[in-house]
């Protein structure tokens, strides 16, 4: 069970103070590993010396080199012992000096960038930096099995019913303190990112049973019983050698009638054991945990069964996946062969699969999203400012201020408010490069993102209904493909466009709309897409440079109203106050700021 951290102490405190103390253990533990290696090297010097003395000289008794080979024995056991627990402390230092990277945003390029959950026709994964080297998902996740990665994943992803938002928040508050459960979860070890997936794993539990008969495990037994008597009644009695044959022939042509069903049992049960091992740990961590809120104790139902809890049977599938692999060993494979070993575990695992194999995949996702919210429980707890958004039941609606970028250092971020909903749809973004725009529209999308993952947002305050996000930022062209940048982008709002028709209220964030044209025809089609997105009940905001665009707040007053970052030039330095302001970008710093570099303009 694990303890919460009391309240008045830090972020910053709790996980220096933790680091520094496994870091004094993993030295301690380091230390007594050379005092016992010292000491393994001195007993095996001693033995040399007493071996001579016995078998070279013959001065001593054979027996005086039992006590060197009993100490040299317990010193393997005990160095061993050293070496888990130093791993074990470097790992526990590994977790909290992790905590301090993100607390001192140091973190990039550090955790797992999700790269491979990266969808290039994502609406706007790749627009928003959910994945990748400094990504949202790099920062957030701390899960340790591929299931748990994937869910987490899933929810950066996908839009959720402010109900179930509203549940993984209660989840992720009743964790937040929990930081010694997600010790204990790093402790599980290395994720399984090159082994197979749960997926695969879920998929062989479900599949068909080929050993359905019971008796066949006692037949099995018997015969396997009949050969092992009538060989010891030969070599100890006079009990001749035809018994044996006879017995032995029996047993083979038992085991060549279930040689097919074997084979292929045996050759499907090729499971990751670390991958098993790590689930196996993770799902009695969570059978230890109390819980409370609605979520967490909705996910505990799925891993009660009656019997035996979830993370003893899994450790069960484990240790016949471990006899399985005896079979591999030369010196064993001969007496494995008379047991028939490979037949009595394939029927063994079929008999797991028929009592386990059909909740195995719930007893996955329920632990998947149980580390899901950990990970977000982390994320809440090292950012102790951030508040929980409130879900409003009509809507589209998107009312937020103070707003925060969460990849940004609070000491070097400008909060920013921004208001939408149905009677004012459209914020008209104007203002030069390097003012904010894009970072606002950024901004909005993960802070719409985290909400309904189920995580607070740095804020001061949210309030929001669900919605499904959508952006064109981050655009490029595809030689590949033959798509110039221009169709790329309009393929894109084409995209968002479609997002309208679905189940989702849209929250539209598009930068630079349709710059790769002419002013003519930018002017005529972000009007027509502006009036299609107002009649399909969206919202969000466009920025622009092009300050003809601004005249549609004129055509839809109240529905779009003009917004800009302000700029000046100090001593031929473009300053940014990066603050967002009323109306229309009133002047331009583009001249000069290429008379600054040179340019004769």
């Amino acid at each position: 069970m694990s303890k919460p951290i009391p309240a008045k102490e830090t972020p910053q405190a709790v996980y220096k103070s933790e680091a520094e103390a496994a870091r004094e253990e993993s030295a301690q533990w380091r230390k007594k590993e050379r005092l016992i290696s010292h000491a393994r090297l001195a007993t095996f010097i001693l033995a040399l010396g007493l071996g001579w003395l016995i078998f070279g000289s013959h001065q001593i008794r054979t027996f005086w080199i039992v006590p060197p080979v009993i100490f040299f024995i317990a010193l393997l056991v005990i160095h061993d012992r050293s070496i888990r627990k130093r791993t074990r402390a470097e790992m526990i230092t590994d977790f909290y000096e992790r905590g301090l990277d993100r607390l001192n945003h140091t973190w990039q390029g550090k955790g797992n960038s999700g790269a491979a959950h990266l969808d290039p026709t994502h609406p706007y994964a790749n627009d928003l930096d959910l994945f990748g080297h400094g990504s949202l998902f790099e920062l957030l996740c701390t899960t340790r099995t591929r299931a748990g990665e994937t869910v987490l994943a899933g929810w950066l992803q996908t839009p959720c019913p402010a109900i179930e938002s509203q549940q993984r928040q209660e989840a992720v508050r009743e964790l937040t303190d929990r930081v010694h459960l997600r010790k204990d979860l790093w402790l599980l070890g290395p994720g399984t990112q090159t082994s197979a997936t749960d997926a695969n794993l879920a998929e062989w539990a479900l599949g068909p049973i080929a050993l359905k008969n019971k008796a066949l495990r006692w037949v099995g037994l018997a015969l396997t019983g009949l050969t092992l008597a009538t060989a010891a009644g030969w070599i100890w009695t006079s009990v001749g050698l035809i018994p044996v044959v006879a017995a032995a022939l029996l047993q083979s042509a038992f085991a060549l009638a279930l040689r097919p069903q074997v084979s292929s049992i045996l050759s499907a049960s090729q499971a990751p054991g670390h991958e098993l091992t790590v689930l196996s740990r993770l799902l009695s961590l969570i059978e230890n945990e109390p819980v409370h809120s609605e979520r967490l104790t909705f996910l505990r139902s799925r891993l009660e069964v009656n019997g035996a809890p979830p993370s003893t049977r899994i450790a069960e599938l484990r240790r016949l996946l471990d006899l399985l692999d005896a079979r591999s060993n030369q010196f064993f494979s001969p007496i494995g062969a008379i047991l028939l070993w490979g037949t009595q575990v394939a029927i063994s695992l079929e008999a797991w699969r028929a009592q386990s194999g059909p909740v195995l995949e719930e007893w996955i996702a329920a632990a998947a999203e149980i580390e899901a919210l950990c990970a977000l429980a982390g994320y809440a707890y090292e950012n102790p400012a951030a508040v929980y958004p409130e879900w409003a039941q009509e809507g589209p609606c998107f009312h937020g201020t103070e707003l925060e970028h969460p990849l940004i250092p609070p000491d070097q971020c400008v909060a920013n408010s921004v208001s939408l909903e149905s009677s004012r749809q459209v914020l008209m973004m104007s203002g030069s490069n390097m003012s904010g725009k894009s970072t606002l529209l950024r901004t909005v999308g993960c802070s719409a993102i985290l909400a309904m993952a189920g995580a607070p947002v740095r804020a001061g305050h949210l309030r929001l209904s669900s919605l499904q996000v959508a952006a064109s930022i981050r655009i490029s062209d595809s030689l590949q493909q033959g798509i110039s940048h221009f169709l790329a982008e309009v393929q894109r709002l084409g995209q968002v466009i479609q997002l309208t028709d679905g189940d989702w209220p849209v929250l539209f964030l598009l930068d630079e709309v349709l710059h790769g044209t002419n002013s003519h025809d930018r002017r005529i089609g972000a009007g027509a897409l502006v009036r299609g997105l107002l009649q399909r009940e969206a919202i969000g905001i466009i920025t622009t440079h092009d300050l003809a665009l601004a005249e549609l707040a004129t055509e839809e007053p109240g529905r779009v109203e003009n917004v800009h970052f302000a700029d000046h030039m100090v001593d031929g330095k473009m300053i940014f106050d990066y603050r967002l302001q009323p109306g229309v970008v009133t002047h331009s710093n583009a001249l000069e700021l290429m008379r600054t570099v040179g340019l004769d303009v």
